[in-house]
């Protein structure tokens, strides 16, 4: 396995940070609300439940980004997605000692996630081998009647479903005209 990108590296302490202050938080408003502090029980009980499984989703996906696990790409970018109208919200809430390192680890996180480097080593083989079994098999032939799905016809995929849609009869009319 080639060596693991400073960019994945970045990401995935990036994303276990926040996987830890979500926990941290939800033992926070865990104790509060056990302690009677809470103004409405039940909403603090559903934040306690959110923010602990939230965290320990995120804490998941920062391991399985330095595993080199191509499942922990996804849910890294959505939980940064997610996390950037948060920050926006608490910036208008006059909340800008939370607010601001909010955002910019959701944006250095994005930008660490979704980097070439990163992308090359979470998406492609990261040892550089393909498949003995693809590369020995014969290539595939395409349904008949299907497009030809080599780009040397010069259409786009868009043109091709074009042209694939208007194969296809119109809704409300028999094949039997």
């Amino acid at each position: 396995m080639t060596d693991r990108p400073i960019t994945v590296r970045a990401a995935a302490v990036l994303e276990g940070a926040e996987g830890l202050g979500a926990v941290a938080f939800g033992v926070y408003t865990g104790v509060e609300t056990a302690a009677g502090a809470a103004v409405d029980p039940v909403s603090a009980i559903g934040v306690t439940v959110l923010a602990l499984a939230g965290g320990l989703g995120m804490l998941a996906c920062a391991r399985g980004l330095l595993r080199a696990a191509q499942w922990s790409r996804a849910p890294t970018v959505l939980t940064q997605l997610f996390a950037l109208p948060v920050a926006w919200s608490l910036w208008q809430s006059d909340r800008p000692a939370i607010a601001v390192p909010m955002g910019l680890v959701a944006v250095l996180a994005l930008v660490t996630v979704l980097s070439p480097p990163s992308t090359a080593w979470l998406v492609e083989d990261p040892d550089g081998d393909e498949d003995e079994d693809a590369a020995d098999a014969p290539p595939r032939d395409p349904k008949p009647g299907a497009a030809d799905p080599s780009p040397a016809d010069g259409r786009s995929l868009g043109q091709k479903l074009m042209d694939r849609l208007k194969e296809q009869p119109a809704k409300g009319t028999s094949a039997k005209n």
